[in-house]
This record gives C-alpha cells, sequence and structure tokens, in this order.
C-alpha cells in the first residue's frame, strides 16, 4: 500500500549512468526540473518526454520499476487534475452541485499531471543509479564553494544523502506496522475524512518512535566509527569529470535551449 516509492533506492548496475559523475547527475536534474516547469507547447513536451524514455533506457532500470514508483502519487495527480478541472474558468463540461468542470481545466489539469509523472520518473533515477557515498560525495562538491561564506557543505550533504537513503526504510517500516494494525483489527480505508485521519494515530506513533530510534542508533553507529564532520577528512576516491559527462550534461543542455526557445522564441510565431 505504501511500498513502491523509487526516490531513495539504489540498485547498483554498470551502466551509462551509473558510471556518470554524481556532480553531473545532480545537475542534470536540476536543470531538467527547471526547464520542465518552463515547457510551453507540444514540441518541448515530446522532447522532454524522448529524454525521460532516453535516461531511463541508459540506465538500464526496469520500467516496471519507474511505474511501480509512481503509485504513491497517484492521489497527488488525481488531486492536481481535478482541482484544476473545476477551478479553472473556461468552457463548461459537466457540473457537480456548484462546481463546474471546464475543457481549459482538464487539459490544464492532464498536464500538471503529467509534469508530475516526469518529475518523479526523472528524479527517482538519481538515487536509482547513485549510491549514498557518491550521492553525499557529489552533493558536497557542489556546495564546497558556499563554504566561505559559511554554509557547512559537508553536514548538508550528509543529512540530505540520509534522508535521502532512508525514505523507502521509513516507507517498509510504515507499511509493516500498517499490516500488523490491520492485523489486530484496526481500519485504515473507511469512514470520513476525519475518521480516516484519527485512524492514522495508531500508525503514526509507532513511526516516529522507530524513527528516532533508527536516528539514535546510526548517531551512535558514526561516533563509534569516530566521525567528526567533514573537517580533514580524505576520500579513496576522487571525483573527476570524464567525456561522457560533458556529453551527458551538453546533451541536457540542448533540451533546455529547445524548451527555453518554444517558450521565448520562435514558438509563439
Amino acid at each position: 500500500m505504501i511500498g513502491g516509492l523509487t526516490i531513495g533506492q539504489f540498485i547498483p548496475g554498470n551502466s551509462l549512468a551509473h558510471r556518470l559523475d554524481p556532480r553531473t547527475k545532480i545537475g542534470i536534474v536540476l536543470v531538467f526540473i527547471i526547464v520542465l516547469f518552463m515547457a510551453r507547447g507540444v514540441v518541448p513536451w515530446i522532447v522532454l518526454t524522448a529524454f525521460t524514455v532516453l535516461a531511463v533506457t541508459v540506465s538500464q532500470t526496469p520500467p516496471q520499476m519507474i511505474l511501480r514508483g509512481l503509485k504513491p502519487v497517484v492521489f497527488i495527480i488525481v488531486l492536481t487534475v481535478g482541482l484544476n478541472m473545476f477551478m479553472t474558468r473556461g468552457e463548461p463540461l459537466f457540473r457537480i452541485g456548484p462546481l463546474v468542470a471546464t475543457r481549459e481545466g482538464l487539459a490544464f489539469g492532464a498536464l500538471m499531471g503529467f509534469r508530475i509523472v516526469l518529475l518523479i520518473a526523472f528524479s527517482s533515477l538519481l538515487t536509482v543509479t547513485t549510491s549514498p557515498i557518491a550521492l553525499t560525495d557529489g552533493l558536497e562538491a557542489l556546495l564546497k564553494p558556499f563554504s566561505r561564506i559559511g554554509v557547512p557543505a559537508h553536514e548538508l550533504a550528509m543529512m540530505m544523502s540520509i534522508a535521502l537513503r532512508f525514505i523507502p526504510t521509513l516507507l517498509e517500516e510504515a507499511d509493516k506496522i500498517m499490516k500488523a494494525q490491520m492485523a489486530r483489527g484496526a481500519d485504515f480505508e473507511t469512514g470520513n475524512f476525519l475518521q480516516r485521519a484519527r485512524s492514522l494515530v495508531p500508525l503514526l506513533v509507532p513511526l516516529f518512535v522507530s524513527a528516532f530510534r533508527r536516528a539514535d542508533e546510526l548517531a551512535m553507529a558514526m561516533e563509534a566509527r569516530c566521525y567528526r564532520g567533514g573537517q580533514g577528512r580524505t576520500r579513496l576516491k576522487q571525483l573527476r569529470a570524464e567525456r561522457r559527462d560533458y556529453l551527458a550534461f551538453a546533451a541536457t543542455l540542448i533540451v533546455a535551449a529547445v524548451v527555453i526557445a518554444f517558450r521565448y522564441g520562435f514558438g509563439h510565431g
């Protein structure tokens, strides 16, 4: 019910995406997210969809896994489409009481829902193809220039990577607790919104207790290994950008240029 989210999971492999520098992959994802919210017109959406399909193919990630990772956000997608359909003015399609669904709202809602699908599918490839250690090193390397103005680059990178790493762990823990509570007679499916929200209390309390216990165990494990932050730390593997990194980032910039051109350039012609 809760499982299936691909963000935070790492699948070892030897694909081209796995061999890319983590800094390159983080940069590609950031550029993709920016242009995803700038896309306007049929051609940019075709280009972004094709780029996502290409990225999934290059990463050798099973498409079923990507589709399975979309299940937890189906409710958000449906809610987004529904809200836009009833909140946007335009040509009426049908009426439900005082609410009027419009053709323009349905089109805009479907576009927003598809944007969420591409966002989740593409972003999940970052953690699927990058180990937590490599992701931490990449984030720290990108944040390091800001350390001159007092930004704790290593600590921020460590926190972000740990958070990503524990997303699937906490989801799995929540699923186990939910099944255990259902075996004891708990009902999470029936009733109105307030009743269903109240029924989540037996799930949230042990989940928070488990999360704090895991955090305490992780802190003790890091202290036992003499972890004292990033000051003076060395690395066995140094990050080095290679030709494939430049080519991959250049391809991303070409996609971004197409999207920007259609938004501000000849796309309005």
